[in-house]
């Protein structure tokens, strides 16, 4: 068995060393992730510069690729450059925070990156863990935050899939695991609204033009057995599977076309 492990925080995130400490003797691994912070960048691709790559060393003392680009670069070098054999999972985090709702699919790098693996036929799995919002403090990447009951969980869930497989029609999966859990069951989810309401700061700099953060305030619930709910009010990991064919059905549009 060989994973490819990636993220979106960058190749010295402390979810990178929690990754393969929760993966340990279950696969070769090979660790193939952003140079820097990365989130909020989707499925971006790198096309009108070049990508340079790096090896380092992580803080557990092993070996990884340092990529200059996105998380999907990150996917691609990985499996197409960098790894000796072609991976039989990838693994995209433990991110540090979640990745929640129909509205992160299309901006996490987190999901970005196993989303890139499961165009190339590769199974995937998006690992994330909550966070509170102005708790947590980077140190290049290292945060001070328990990962013990992530990995738990992340192990878990990979001893399945390298078991059974993905189910039939899911390309890959999406995993949030609460901060403080209520008990380590596993809900099986579909997607809520959002994430987050969108909130737009408008400042001012010093020669009195306007300039913008774009911001949101996290929403605290969503209807029943969605992973929003699950995650912040059951407080259960939660586990969405996801495919990348994103058609609905084609008989309304075929009438509204007439």
């Amino acid at each position: 068995m060989r994973i490819l492990i990636t993220n979106d925080d960058g190749v010295n995130s402390s979810g990178i060393i929690a990754s393969k400490k929760a993966i340990n003797g279950l696969a070769e691994i090979t660790v193939v992730a952003p140079a820097t912070q990365q989130s909020g960048i989707g499925h971006a691709l790198t096309l009108f510069e070049p990508i340079r790559v790096t090896d380092i060393k992580l803080r557990d003392g092993g070996k990884a690729f340092s990529v200059s680009g996105t998380p999907t670069d990150a996917v691609i070098l990985g499996i197409f450059e960098l790894a000796e054999k072609k991976p039989d999972l990838v693994i995209s985090g433990i991110n540090v925070g979640e990745n929640l709702g129909k509205s992160e699919l299309t901006t996490s790098g987190t999901i970005g990156a196993a989303m890139e693996a499961a165009t190339h036929g590769i199974p995937a799995l998006a690992v994330s863990l909550q966070v509170t919002r102005g708790e947590i403090k980077f140190h290049d990447g290292h945060v001070d935050i328990d990962f013990s009951f992530a990995k738990k969980i992340t192990r878990y869930v990979v001893k399945q899939i390298i078991k059974r497989g993905l189910p039939e029609g899911t390309d890959f999966l999406n995993l949030n695991i609460p901060a403080h859990p209520q008990s380590d069951e596993i809900i099986i989810t579909d997607l809520g609204e959002r994430m987050y309401q969108a909130h737009i700061q408008k400042r001012l700099d010093p020669r009195g033009r306007p300039y913008y953060w774009l911001d949101g305030h996290p929403v605290g619930s969503d209807r029943k057995y969605t992973d929003v709910h699950t995650l912040k009010v059951v407080r259960k990991p939660s586990l969405t599977p996801l495919s990348l064919d994103c058609t609905t059905d084609m008989g309304p549009l075929k009438e509204w076309i007439d």
